[in-house]
């Protein structure tokens, strides 16, 4: 019989989650999702990006990984050991002003989380091309690893996310 590790538990919490707003609540609309394994290291990840129904321009993806140390400590049951999965968070939108844009994100993002998570932007545009601005890709990580016992915790990170998309849109016209 199969037995589902933390990394599927969490995986199926969030799409439980985010599914319904798309499906029942039609607030926010699934882009995209992959579960894949990386045959090279034997991990596992999972990735759902969405974004808001009003608002297409920005999007959010929450992304679970497990390495292969944590899925063996858990199916082998290894003593002593805490498997669990690392948990980030991105958004992507574009700028215009990246000085003023990028400290303006880093202001709204810190307002809503919690402080001990990291926060890297990463800003690239394609050379060549028409489209004004900088595609910025804001990255959150949680400097602990979650594991079941953040099951109830979920329903309010992905409130935390709804948040930053709604606040980065309403400031979108300052970015």
């Amino acid at each position: 019989m199969f037995d589902p590790t933390v990394f599927d538990n969490l995986k199926i919490a969030f799409e439980n989650e985010l599914y319904d707003l798309d499906n029942l609540n039609q607030y926010i609309l699934v882009s995209d999702r992959k579960d894949t394994v990386e045959l090279s290291v034997m991990g596992r990840e999972f990735k759902l990006k969405f974004h808001l129904v009003k608002q297409p321009n920005i999007s959010a993806e929450v992304r679970l990984h497990a390495s292969l140390n944590n899925l063996a400590a858990e199916i082998l049951e290894q003593e002593g050991a805490n498997p669990g999965c690392s948990l980030s968070i991105y958004f992507y939108l574009t700028i215009m002003d990246e000085q003023t844009a990028c400290s303006q994100i880093e202001k709204i993002l810190r307002e809503i989380w919690d402080p001990a998570v990291t926060l890297r932007q990463t800003l690239s545009y394609t050379y060549g091309t028409q489209t004004a601005g900088w595609s910025n890709v804001v990255e959150l990580n949680f400097i602990r690893q979650i594991n079941e016992e953040q099951m109830g915790d979920i329903s309010e990170l992905v409130q935390y996310m709804l948040e930053s998309l709604e606040k980065l849109d309403a400031n979108t016209i300052n970015l």
